[in-house]
């Protein structure tokens, strides 16, 4: 662990060099920038509302939740979590369970019927989002909390996107995508339904808004290139797929399906045709390394029964008999060998490549398309179309997930709300990440992750009740006690303790502490014990000023 470099010479005086009154440095309370927080996509302060969570207060940390992001159920069941990737404890046990604790505080505020704060006076502006997907329906929420008239558009006949019409009930109940969405309704958000936009500027000019946000999400899938004159099997796509069954219409499955894909939305498919007793095989041309779904998700598909075949590319299918040519990995890219292989099954569920179906934007040249339907934006967020912004899955490049969706929602209401006024948008300065190396624990922290109980897989797959469980209050509040708060003071009292000089002064629950500079000698004892990096030694100044935290 890092250590103030205090071997100096010893003066007459008995101080090191560069304490004392030569002091050359002086402490300082500093907020850095947890690497929870730093991997969030959606820009959660993770670490403040799990600081409520610690002290047993849900509803502030539902408060704090809502300020980043409108659906913190949803989120704790569906998100990727990047946020537990980058956690510290890792080097130590384990991640904290993070997206469990936010699940447990988003199903309490359910339960209590818990609403967000805010406060905005109207500002008589008008904003139209295309799309009540995870990213527009974020945008629209942000965009009320700073008191603009929000109106969203939507395509189908119930909001949600990909979080209604592409993840099954067993991964997130329609409930609590029903609550979390009405929450939304209820600030006064109007949603359209059964409303698909064709001609943007005109819906523009009808509405008289002011300014538009496009998410309609990539909810497409591209046709691919397989020789199938003489197939005699029912081929779909993955969301013709998952619209006829959330309507409860024919599938035409038969006994066996073969799933074309390898991302989450494949997996999905997969795990739904197995819970329909139908025999599922994944076949995606790419190894694990290059499949787009994470390896828990494969893991679990895997757990019950389904079948995953990799590095096999569909070249034909003949009646119901597939031929399948080998591939290989040649500089991070699958290749074909020439090498052949079959299958047989009763039908093909497309799901390999998601595209954004956007049609409606050919007309407007000043918009720049690409070949995938993607749409090009500036550093404000804004396409080439002034007051036309976009984000979500439309945007090229991006990997693709809820989360980001919701990251991109809340910045481009940023950038809108800058942009009604005449203003440009400044992003604040990212203090620097806090990690590991930077922390000096002092006191013993080992803490095993409480984990989610679970169906286990024979019995997963013989309903759509939801897999995954949620903790009970203990386990939410333990878990929230495993953050170590890197960056950030949480008052331990190590730093008051270890002062040799009485410079530190306490100021208080909830107030930190202060620093006496006039006794202070720049030992950097307490930079050594505050276990979470939020001392830092800075170079003295010309006028030593005290540091209040």
């Amino acid at each position: 662990m890092p250590h103030a470099d205090i071997t100096k010479p010893i003066d007459l005086t008995g101080h090191a060099e560069g304490t004392g009154p030569r002091r050359h440095r002086q402490p300082a309370y500093m907020d850095f920038m947890p690497p929870c927080n730093s991997a969030c996509p959606a820009g959660e302060n993770i670490q403040a509302w799990m600081a409520h969570a610690q002290a047993g207060d849900y509803y502030q940390a539902f408060q704090q939740i809502m300020i980043d992001n409108p659906f913190p159920g949803i989120m704790g069941r569906i998100c990727v979590k990047p946020c537990e990737n980058g956690c510290n404890r890792n080097h130590i046990d384990d991640t904290v369970n993070i997206h469990a604790v936010e699940r447990y505080i988003g199903d309490l505020a359910v339960e209590e019927n818990w609403q967000p704060h805010w406060e905005a006076k109207p500002t008589g502006k008008r904003v139209m989002v295309v799309g009540a997907g995870p990213g527009g329906l974020s945008a629209a929420y942000h965009l009320a909390r700073m008191g603009h008239a929000v109106e969203v558009f939507e395509s189908s006949d119930a909001p949600g996107g990909l979080m209604r019409h592409g993840i099954p009930e067993y991964r997130l109940p329609r409930r609590i995508l029903e609550l979390e969405i009405g929450r939304i309704r209820a600030m006064g958000v109007m949603i359209h339904l059964n409303h698909p936009v064709t001609d943007l500027m005109a819906e523009k000019e009808q509405g008289r808004f002011d300014a538009v946000y496009l998410s309609s999400g990539a909810q497409r899938i591209r046709k691919e290139a397989i020789d199938e004159d003489e197939a005699r099997i029912h081929i779909q796509d993955a969301f013709t797929f998952l619209r006829r069954f959330t309507d409860g219409n024919n599938m035409h499955l038969g006994k066996s399906v073969v799933i074309y894909g390898g991302g989450k939305l494949a997996m999905y498919i997969a795990r739904i045709v197995k819970r329909l007793g139908v025999e599922a095989t994944v076949l995606f041309p790419g190894d694990r390394k290059l499949m787009p779904a994470y390896d828990y998700e494969a893991d679990d598909a895997l757990s019950e029964g389904v079948e995953i075949q990799l590095l096999r590319r569909i070249h034909s299918i003949r009646q119901n008999h597939f031929t399948l040519e080998k591939m290989k990995i040649e500089k991070d890219r699958a290749v074909g060998t020439g090498e052949w292989t079959s299958v047989k099954a009763d039908s093909l569920i497309l799901a390999l490549t998601q595209e954004s179906d956007t049609g409606y934007l050919q007309e407007l040249k000043d918009i720049v398309l690409k070949e995938d339907g993607t749409v090009v934006i500036d550093a404000d967020r804004m396409t080439g179309r002034a007051g036309v912004f976009a984000g979500g899955d439309m945007l090229p490049g991006e990997t693709r997930s809820a989360t980001i969706a919701i990251g991109h929602g809340k910045k481009a209401a940023r950038y809108i709300d800058a942009w009604l006024v005449g203003e440009t948008y400044a992003k604040p300065v990212k203090p620097a990440t806090a990690g590991f190396r930077k922390l000096h624990m002092w006191y013993k922290t080992e803490a095993p992750l409480q984990e989610q109980n679970r169906l286990i897989p024979w019995v997963a797959i013989r309903s759509f009740d939801e897999v995954i469980k949620g903790l009970t209050e203990q386990e939410a509040r333990y878990e929230a006690k495993r953050c170590l708060s890197c960056g950030n003071c949480f008052e331990c009292d190590g730093c008051f303790g270890a002062c040799p000089e009485d410079a530190i002064i306490k100021l208080g629950p909830g107030k930190g502490y202060r620093f006496d500079l006039d006794k202070c000698t720049g030992c950097a004892v307490c930079y050594e014990q505050c276990p979470c990096h939020a001392i830092e030694m800075i170079p003295e100044p010309d006028k030593a000023t005290a540091d209040v935290h």
